[in-house]
């Protein structure tokens, strides 16, 4: 009777260790499942800026910059300078382009020269005295035939010497009258044409001269340089990267199922580890990522899957020092 008291009440604590081992167990996941379950969800993104690349439309050696990366540049102010002695050739051969346009527009407009309107001037006076000496003798060889003294061979000579004479004083006078009026209308219209040309060649090529001067667009700090002084660069080439440091936001990668309290025009608070503050920022624009590769399968099976979203929001007040590419956390 001993042996069985013994062995049912060795049966009896194996069952209540066990008993005890299983409710130590439960009380442990609960305690887990509540401590994770208060653990808040951290969504963390990063500041940025707006940016803007300097670069050239000629190409050429860079032969000055005059600012260094860090310095706060104002709207205006020389950054770099590009020596680029092909542009300055072409300005040669377009300003003596311009100067032979020029002078064909002119000569166009002045006319011929004084010597050979005087020479038309001559002509024609010549041909007047020639045509008024045909003229008397046709007269008289007219009253002669009338008279029956001539004959109708030396009549019809004298008028044939008449109206000769007649179409040299036309002939000379077109050629006076064309010396003093000079070229035609048609003639100073293309000389004008080919000035106007020549003139845009001109503007076209000081535009790329303006070009060899780099000048800041816009307000912002010099963020990187690229080439160094002497290097060459091509048409198109980025010289540095300005950032408008007052144009700033935070960029954050958000499921949707985190999207309640991150709505288009909604405010909330984002710390910023980097000065162990909270500031507070207003969403102004929400994408949709559009790649698979940020999906969340929300269920082993597959039902649905949950999408990212880019979340941009500014700060609603200034932190002075915050900079791009400081993290932002958003429990």
């Amino acid at each position: 009777m001993e042996n069985k008291a013994q062995a049912k009440k060795q049966h009896n604590n194996i069952l209540v260790a066990i008993l005890g081992f299983i409710i130590v167990v439960a009380i442990v996941a609960v305690i887990g499942f509540l401590a994770i379950d208060r653990d808040p969800e951290i969504i963390q993104g990063q500041v940025e800026v707006s940016e803007y690349r300097v670069s050239g439309k000629v190409p050429g050696r860079i032969l000055e910059i005059r600012v260094k990366e860090g310095d706060y540049v104002k709207a205006g102010d020389t950054l770099a300078i590009i020596d680029a002695p092909e542009v300055n050739a072409k300005m040669q051969q377009a300003q003596s382009a311009e100067d032979a346009a020029a002078a064909l527009e002119l000569m166009a407009k002045n006319g011929a020269r004084k010597e050979q309107v005087q020479g038309a001037f001559q002509l024609l006076q010549q041909a007047k005295a020639g045509l008024e000496i045909a003229e008397k003798s046709y007269q008289r060889v007219q009253r002669l035939f009338d008279e029956g003294v001539v004959s109708a061979q030396k009549r019809d000579e004298a008028e044939a010497m008449y109206k000769s004479s007649q179409a040299q004083v036309k002939a000379a006078q077109s050629q006076y009258d064309m010396a003093v009026n000079g070229a035609r209308q048609e003639e100073k219209l293309a000389a004008q044409a080919q000035v106007n040309r020549a003139k845009g060649a001109v503007n076209e090529v000081n535009a790329y001269i303006g070009e060899t001067v780099q000048i800041a667009q816009m307000d912002g700090e010099v963020s990187s340089i690229y080439p160094k002084v002497g290097e060459l660069v091509g048409t198109g080439s980025p010289i540095m990267t300005i950032s408008m440091m007052d144009d700033m936001w935070g960029t954050f990668n958000v499921r949707e199922d985190q999207l309640n309290d991150l709505q288009v025009g909604k405010e909330f608070s984002a710390f910023v580890p980097a000065f162990n503050k909270t500031i507070k920022m207003k969403v102004y624009h929400m994408k949709d990522q559009g790649s698979y590769a940020v999906w969340k399968a929300t269920k082993a099976n597959g039902q649905f899957d949950l999408k990212t979203f880019e979340v941009k929001a500014r700060p609603i007040e200034k932190l002075e020092g915050l900079r791009p590419g400081m993290s932002l956390v958003i429990k």
